[in-house]
Parts: C-alpha cells; structure tokens; sequence
C-alpha cells in the first residue's frame, strides 16, 4: 500500500496576508513519521513481494487442496455404508496382511460410515522421512482400498503434501523455510504501514473522482490493501508461530509465561510390560489390544475422530487422541494401560492455557482447517488480494518514473525529520522486535546500513544534502 505524500499550495481567500511575516509551523510528530513509513513500505514492499508473491500463490494452491484432496482420492476416502463395522483388530490385521513392511505407527478409525480406516505404517522402504503409508481399509468388509503416502498431522496425502512443503521451504529442505519465514516476518509490517499510510491520505486529501494513471493504481492499491490488511497481520503472525527462528523465541516466550502446550504423559503403569499379554507389536496389538483400548478412551469421552498410538516399548502406555482440528476443536487426549485397560492420565483440551489454544487456532485457520471450505475460501481470497496488490505495487514503481527514468525510489533522509525522543523509542522497539524477529531485525539493519552508505556516496557526489527536509514525489 504504498501512499506518495502530496503537497499543496493553495491559498484560502480567507488566508492571512502572506508578506506579514509569521511563525513556522512545526509538524506533528505524526507528520514527520509518514515519510519515513513510505520509505520503508515501500523498499519493503520492494524487495520481499517475490517471496510473498511465492508464499501467496502456493498458499491459494494449499488452501484448495483440501477439496481436490476429496475428488483424486475418494476411491481410498469412502466405501459404502454397512450394517456393523468389524473390530479394530481386525481391519489392522487385513491391512497388515497386505503391507506386512514396516510396523504400525498409528490407527485412525473410520469416523464416519462411509469412511475407511486408516492405518499408518512407519518404516516403510520409499516412504519419505517422517512420513508414513496410510493403509485404507473398508470397516464393514477389511477390504483394502489402497495405500498412500501420508504426512503430518492433518492426513496429509501426495496432492495437499507437495504443495504444504512447497509453500513451507519450496522442497529445498530447512534451508528453504528462511524464504517463507522471511515472507511472514515482514508481511505485517508492510500491511501495518500501508495502514498508517491510507489513514493519513484519507485525512489530508479528498476522494477524487475519475482518476487515471498513478492515481487510479494507487486508489485500488489502498482499498483492497484496507480491506485484506487484517487477514494479512493475521497471516503473518501466526506464520511465525511456526517457523524456524521466530518461532523459536515464541516458544521460549510462551514456556516462560506457563503458556506451553501440554502432553501426556505414556508413562506405562507398574504393570505394564509384565505377564502374558504383552504382544509382538506387528499389527499395533499390546497386552488387551486395540478394540478395548478404544473403549476406554470412548469411556473417557473421547468420540470420533481419533488416533491410536501404540506403545513405543514395553514400558510405555497406549496413547489415544481426538484429531479434530475444525470447529469445534476435539483434542482431548488419554493414555491407556496396555497390560490392563485402565486409563493412566487424561489430557482435556478445556484445561489448555490460553495462548496454547489460541496458538492451535491461529495455526489451525491459518492452515485452512478451522472452518472448513468457508476458511478455505477466506483464504484464497486473500492470497488474490496480496497478489493483486503486489502486482499493483510494481505498477506504481513503474508509474514513478519518467520517460526512462524507471521507478524513481522515495527520497531517503526522513528518519532525520522524526523527534529525538521518537526516533530513539522506534529504535528500541525495532531492536526487540528485530531480536525476537531475526528475519525482520537482521534484513531491515542490512537495508538501513546499505541506505546510509548509498546516501552517504550520493551526498559527497553533490546530490541532495543530508539535511534537507524530504517530501515524496507524486
């Protein structure tokens, strides 16, 4: 939303009399902030839109995989409701049967009757790191529907798995989640500034109508960046809350403040590992198995969807989990004696902090689960928005200049125009956010080091002084 100040010259018949001599009118600290806030909109704007252009497009791509995800795979996704579904033992059995590699990670039961099973096999030759080969199987029959390669928490299958990675690193690993990171780190600053910027235009000029060219361009740039700056604040920051090194520091911020995520705890019981029952583990069965398992987590509660853990040794406790990430959210959680039945501890999703919910929330919109194909939709829609205006962004870069002077950028020196008392208080905040921020707090010191430099050359070479009072080109 990059807004060019304008300045005026006309005089009011009612003005005083100009040859008196009058006072100087000091601008309001507000005043002197806006061209140092079109400065940094627009060289940020600038510089980080391909990553946001990147991280836009991917993430439309994203948000509509969900859907697709229901057409290519609905052969594996649903069967035809029956009558009564088979234990739990049972379907896990069949789709060992048929996938004997690698061993069970986890079960999820058909929640819905005309949905599969899935169960999820770690280990598996071809099947990438972390990820896992979900098995469908019909629940009324233990027929096997397929196989697919599945990720994160989500279900993730090929389709919606390719594009989350692409919009997280661009598929080059945990070096390439500095791009997206990068993206969110200055999103809100950018959409911040142009906030500031329309507000501030919106008080010194009056709408014109009929307008063209640069005006016109900057008109749609502000309406629509208005309109979507709150999406894109919102975006952004729970981006970070996820991400490499921001979201590093928030989660220290938030473990200081008793605001973590809790766990269960698989901690087995003194039972646990000893005596008869305790199983070969090949089809996920320990001790009283897979179906009683399920009831006592049903006893507790805990209704469809859910995922069945198996214990990762002979000292450790069944773990099943509600899986619900749309509204209303279900992620209640017990841990279950393998040897007895008897639930060791109980986690309610009532009992999370305030910020660990809010932060499964934000993550959860963010990521296009919270309200289904409505938050989907929400969130094509700001990516066209941050498109479009980026798009609209290079125009009045382009529109700037004149005849081949392409682009003129905005006249640097505003920070000298800010109070001393202002100019030192936006320091320090800069620095605490760029130190919780690093991939806002190290390229914005690089851009101002840069600015200075160039300013410096450009004022020994006889261009604009240093001192002199900067006002921004129409």
């Amino acid at each position: 939303m990059s807004i060019a100040p304008t300045t005026t010259t006309d005089e009011s018949p009612d003005a005083p009399d100009s040859s008196k001599p009058s006072a100087p009118v000091k601008p309001s600290a507000a005043a002197t902030l806006r061209p140092l806030v079109l400065r940094l909109h627009f060289y940020a704007g600038l510089l980080v839109a391909p990553f946001l252009l990147v991280a836009a497009l991917s993430g439309a791509l994203y948000a509509a995989s969900f859907q697709a995800e229901k057409i290519i795979y609905a052969d594996e996704f649903t069967v035809s409701a029956g009558d009564t579904k088979l234990p739990i033992s049972e379907q896990v059995a069949a789709a060992r049967k048929a996938h004997p590699e690698g061993t069970v990670a986890a079960v999820r039961p058909s929640p819905e009757d005309d949905a599969t099973t899935r169960v999820m096999l770690s280990g598996v030759a071809g099947v990438g790191e972390g990820h896992t080969l979900a098995v469908f199987v019909d629940p009324y029959t233990a027929k096997v529907e397929g196989a697919l390669e599945q990720y994160g928490s989500t279900g993730a299958l090929p389709l919606r798995t390719w594009l989350s990675e692409f919009h997280r690193n661009l598929h080059l690993g945990e070096s390439g989640r500095l791009y997206s990171e990068l993206a969110a780190s200055w999103l809100w600053v950018i959409a911040g500034g142009g906030l500031v910027l329309w507000f501030a235009r919106r008080r010194t000029q009056r709408k014109v109508r009929g307008t063209s060219g640069r005006r016109r361009t900057l008109g749609l740039h502000g309406t629509v960046g208005v309109w979507a700056s709150a999406g894109f604040i919102f975006l952004s920051a729970t981006g970070l809350t996820w991400s490499t090194y921001a979201g590093a520091n928030i989660d220290v911020l938030r473990t200081s403040l008793g605001q973590s995520t809790p766990s269960i705890s698989a901690a087995g019981g003194e039972h646990t590992g000893h005596g008869a029952a305790a199983g070969t583990g090949s089809t996920g069965e320990h001790g009283v198995g897979l179906d009683k398992v399920l009831a006592a987590a049903r006893a507790e509660g805990l209704s469809d969807p859910v995922e069945m853990v198996p214990p990762a040794d002979e000292s450790s406790a069944y773990v099943v989990k509600q899986v619900q990430r749309s509204w209303p959210t279900k992620q209640d959680a017990v841990a279950v004696d393998p040897s007895t039945g008897e639930v060791l501890d109980v986690l309610r999703f009532a009992d999370y902090p305030v910020l660990a919910k809010l932060t499964r929330w934000g993550i959860d919109a963010h990521t296009g689960v919270l309200f289904g194909i409505v938050n989907q939709l929400a969130l094509m829609a700001l990516a066209l928005s941050l498109v479009l205006l980026i798009l609209w962004g290079y125009r009045m870069w382009w529109q700037r200049g004149r005849a081949s002077a392409f682009g003129r950028p905005i006249p640097r020196g505003a920070w000298q125009q800010v109070p001393p008392l202002l100019l030192v208080a936006l320091m320090a905040g800069v620095a605490v956010v760029g130190y919780y921020v690093p991939l806002l707090g190290i390229p914005l010191a690089a851009f101002i080091a840069v600015d200075v430099i160039l300013g410096e050359v450009d004022h020994r070479r006889g261009g604009r002084t240093r001192g002199e009072r900067v006002v921004g080109a129409k």
